[in-house]
């Protein structure tokens, strides 16, 4: 094992490059390009640097697809080109998840979002920066859409501003301020300025950075960061957790950075999405038997942030059969069915949260039982809403819901 600075045995590469190409490098970095018998990158870090002694490849597309060829010259020199900081949504991190950081030499360079924070004037340790050069990931910067935020967001390519134009302007924030940065310190670095509702630009080139100063509309719809949402944010048929009942269980269920939830029964999904809106790191599986629930469940999560909620067709306990080990289980329909609460315990982590809605007395008699076999704590979930009677008001009461919640005995992972 290495010591200190020991750079000994560190014979993987990767050098940073920007739009300046081999003349913005250190002498060192270009020396260790030089010797290495592979160089691996872009085709355009390949075209950016020139020629090399060593081999050249292309990286394949997945990226990680390349990572065995690699490990398979583990001692002999080896070059990785890769866009400005490779740590910052860039390939370092592909090649981290098989290769030990003491065998790599890193040399960044500075990343894209720093160069656009340096030209917008803006404090990159208060600025959102989020990585959308992957499909489908526009919608991530829905939940950061607040007045007085400053996003800065890599694109995939040349459609993705105007794609993240279209979502803001949609989310009711049309007058934020949109710039985007495009081939930033090289010579063909240019800057264009508009709003996201009169979004026009054209031929955007397809490496840039867009820079979004985010101001609300009128009818913005900003995406409050306490659980329970209103209602209003979800298409439903009526299968939702109502918004005081669903905070009352996202609390139950306690999400922690990087847990993974099943939701059985997803229904409309606004327990999982709010499960995932509450860290990015946070993951989620949602388990739904009806089609046309499971499609609506899915419109939800892209319009509100989050689209890597994991839906899957089926029911419990059958469905739950093979998914990942989770930190946290919420039953919000099926919960009566036979088997259903012993196999989502059986299948939760030591140290997970179990939680049951039911509004019916078969599910409650389940619970009851449930109780009484795996302890935990019973709560009886009462809500009244004004409502008109004749000209005036009263209360009209809600469905009372039996929420029964448990920790499962043993430490958490």
């Amino acid at each position: 094992m290495m010591k200190g600075n020991d750079m000994s045995g560190r014979w993987l590469s990767i050098v940073g490059i920007g739009e300046d190409g081999k003349a913005g490098l250190s002498a060192s970095a270009i020396a260790l390009v030089e010797t290495a018998e592979l160089v691996i990158g872009g085709k355009r870090h390949l075209d950016l640097f020139g020629a090399t002694r060593g081999e050249q490849r292309v990286w394949p597309v997945p990226l990680d697809a390349i990572v065995p060829e690699i490990l398979a010259r583990r001692g002999r020199p080896v070059a990785v080109l890769a866009s400005g900081d490779p740590f910052w949504f860039g390939a370092g991190v592909t090649l981290a998840r098989s290769i030990p950081a003491e065998d790599m030499l890193v040399v960044p360079a500075p990343s894209s979002l720093s160069l656009a924070a340096s030209r917008m004037g803006w404090a990159l340790q208060d600025t959102v920066t989020l990585g959308l050069n992957m499909r489908g990931l526009t919608p991530l910067i829905r939940r950061h859409l607040h007045t007085g935020r400053k996003i800065l967001a890599l694109s995939l390519n040349g459609e993705t501003p105007r794609e993240v134009a279209n979502l803001i302007t949609q989310a009711g924030f049309g007058p934020t301020r949109l710039t985007v940065l495009e081939a930033l310190g090289g010579p063909r670095e240019r800057m264009r300025t508009t709003t996201a509702e009169a979004f026009g630009l054209e031929a955007t080139g397809p490496l840039n950075i867009i820079a979004a100063d985010v101001v609300a509309g009128p009818d913005a719809k900003p995406l409050a960061y306490a659980s329970g949402l209103d209602d209003a944010h979800f298409e439903n048929d009526g299968q939702l957790t109502k918004r005081e009942i669903r905070a009352v269980t996202l609390s139950a269920l306690s999400p922690r950075p990087g847990d993974l939830l099943w939701d059985v029964g997803l229904g409309s999904g606004s327990v999982a999405i709010e499960w995932l809106l509450a860290h990015p790191a946070n993951r989620a599986i949602g388990l739904e038997r009806d089609p046309m629930r499971a499609a609506r469940a899915a419109r939800n999560a892209i319009s509100l942030g989050v689209p890597h909620l994991d839906i899957r067709g089926g029911a419990a306990p059958e469905g739950l059969a093979g998914l990942p080990a989770p930190d946290a289980i919420f039953i919000g329909g099926g919960a009566a069915s036979p088997g259903v609460i012993p196999a989502a315990w059986d299948a939760l982590k030591p140290g997970g949260r179990l939680v049951v809605n039911g509004v019916t007395l078969e599910t409650d008699a389940v619970l009851i039982a449930a109780h009484a076999q795996f302890g935990g704590n019973l709560t009886r979930i009462s809500i009244d809403r004004a409502a008109p009677v004749g000209t005036r008001f009263g209360w009209r009461p809600a469905m009372p819901v039996m929420q029964w919640s448990a920790c499962k005995p043993g430490e958490t992972s």
